[in-house]
C-alpha cells in the first residue's frame, strides 16, 4: 500500500495524539484530483478540532483546511490537463446552489475529510483554482479558508467600497489579517483593535489608519475619535462577547456590523433600540461559496496581494507551530511548508 507522511490526530481531546506519521495516500475518486503538498496553513478550527470542542469530530483524521500545491493525478473525469498545475484549494465542500447560505451536506476540509496537513490531500477537481504567479507556495496556502471567510465578510456581506472605514477586531488573527490586507487593496480605510500592542503597531505599519487596544476601557471612544466625522461604515467581528455592544454604538447610523465567530461567546447586553433607530445592519457570515473563493483569488491576483504570514515553519515542528496559535502569539498565518 503506497503511504505518505501526514500529521493525524488519533485520539480525541488529547493534544499528544497529534502525530507525523505514515498513512495511507489517497487516491482520487471519480471528479476528484490529489494534490501534493508543498505548504499548508492553520486555522483556528483546527485547534477546536483538537480540544473536542467541534461537532462530529471523527479519528483517526488529518486536520488542516488551508493547502497549496501541485496537482498529482486525477481520478475519472477529470481534464489531465491539470496534471502539474500549481493550484490552491478552495476547503468549501459541497456548498449547494444558494448563493446565500450553505446546504445541510455543507463541510470542509479537514474534518470530516482529511486536510491538508500532509504530504497528499484529494479533494474535488472544481474546487481547485490555479495558483496566483506572484505567490510562493507558503503564501498561497495562507488565503484559502480565511480568505474566502474574510471576501465574504468584508464585500459579499459587508458591502465595502473605496473611500469607506472599516473596523478589524482582533487584527492579530489569520483571517483579519488577510482582511486588512484586502481593505487596503481597494481603498478602504482601515482601523483595528487588538489586546496586544505590538500587534495594532504591525498593523499600522503595513497601512492601517489607527487602532486601539481592546483592553483599554476607553477603546471605543478611541476608535470613534480616529473615525472622526465619516464615521464607521463597517465593522468585521470574530469574537463576540461583552464588546459586541459597543460595536452597535461605534457603527455609524446605516452602517454594518458583520460577525462570523464568537470566541468570547454571547454577549448578556445588546441594545436593540440602538440598531433599529440607527438602521444598522446586523449580518452573520460563514465561510464562503464557490463564487466567493472565485472573486477572492481574482481580487489577489488582480491587486498582486501578498498575505501576512507567521513562518514558514518545517512540517516536522507542527507541535510548537500549533503551540503558537493556541498561546496567540502569531501574527498572520500560520504556515508550515515541506
Amino acid at each position: 500500500m503506497k503511504t505518505m507522511k501526514a500529521i493525524v490526530f488519533n485520539e480525541v481531546k488529547n493534544f499528544d495524539s497529534l502525530k507525523l506519521q505514515d498513512f495511507p495516500y489517497p487516491a482520487p475518486g471519480p471528479g476528484e484530483a490529489t494534490v501534493a503538498i508543498r505548504a499548508a496553513a492553520l486555522n483556528r478550527r483546527d485547534i477546536w478540532i483538537i480540544r473536542g470542542m467541534y461537532p462530529g469530530i471523527v479519528v483517526p483524521i488529518i486536520p488542516g483546511s488551508d493547502g497549496a500545491g501541485v496537482v498529482e493525478e486525477v481520478g475519472q473525469g477529470v481534464d489531465k490537463k491539470w496534471l502539474g498545475k500549481e493550484v490552491i484549494i478552495n476547503p468549501g465542500l459541497d456548498w449547494g446552489e444558494n448563493p446565500r447560505v450553505q446546504q445541510n451536506r455543507f463541510r470542509i476540509l479537514g474534518m470530516p475529510d482529511h486536510g491538508a496537513q500532509a504530504e497528499y490531500v484529494k479533494a474535488p477537481a472544481a474546487n481547485l483554482f490555479p495558483k496566483p504567479a506572484h505567490l510562493s507556495f507558503p503564501q498561497a496556502a495562507a488565503i484559502p479558508l480565511g480568505g474566502v471567510t474574510g471576501y465574504r465578510a468584508l464585500f459579499t456581506q459587508g458591502q465595502l467600497d473605496s473611500g469607506h472605514t472599516v473596523l478589524l477586531t482582533g487584527i492579530g488573527g489569520g483571517v483579519a489579517a488577510l482582511m486588512l490586507k484586502m481593505a487596503l487593496a481597494v481603498k478602504a480605510r482601515v482601523l483595528v483593535t487588538s489586546g496586544d500592542p505590538a500587534k495594532i503597531e504591525a498593523a499600522l505599519k503595513i497601512g492601517a489608519g489607527g487602532g486601539a487596544n481592546y483592553r483599554e476601557a476607553d477603546w471605543d471612544k478611541q476608535i470613534l475619535s480616529q473615525a472622526g466625522e465619516a464615521g464607521v461604515d463597517l465593522i468585521v467581528d470574530s469574537a463576540g462577547g461583552e464588546g459586541f455592544d459597543k460595536l452597535i454604538s461605534i457603527v455609524k447610523p446605516g452602517g454594518r456590523v458583520v460577525f462570523f465567530g464568537a470566541t468570547a461567546g454571547n454577549p448578556s447586553t445588546l441594545n436593540l433600540r440602538k440598531i433599529f433607530w440607527k438602521q444598522i445592519t446586523v449580518q452573520g457570515a460563514t465561510m464562503g461559496s464557490p463564487t466567493d473563493f472565485a472573486q477572492m483569488v481574482r481580487l489577489f491576483d488582480e491587486y498582486k496581494i501578498e498575505p501576512i504570514i507567521d513562518g514558514p515553519y518545517p512540517f516536522e515542528e507542527y507541535r510548537q507551530v500549533y503551540q503558537r496559535m493556541i498561546d496567540g502569539k502569531q501574527f498572520g498565518k500560520l504556515v508550515m511548508e515541506w
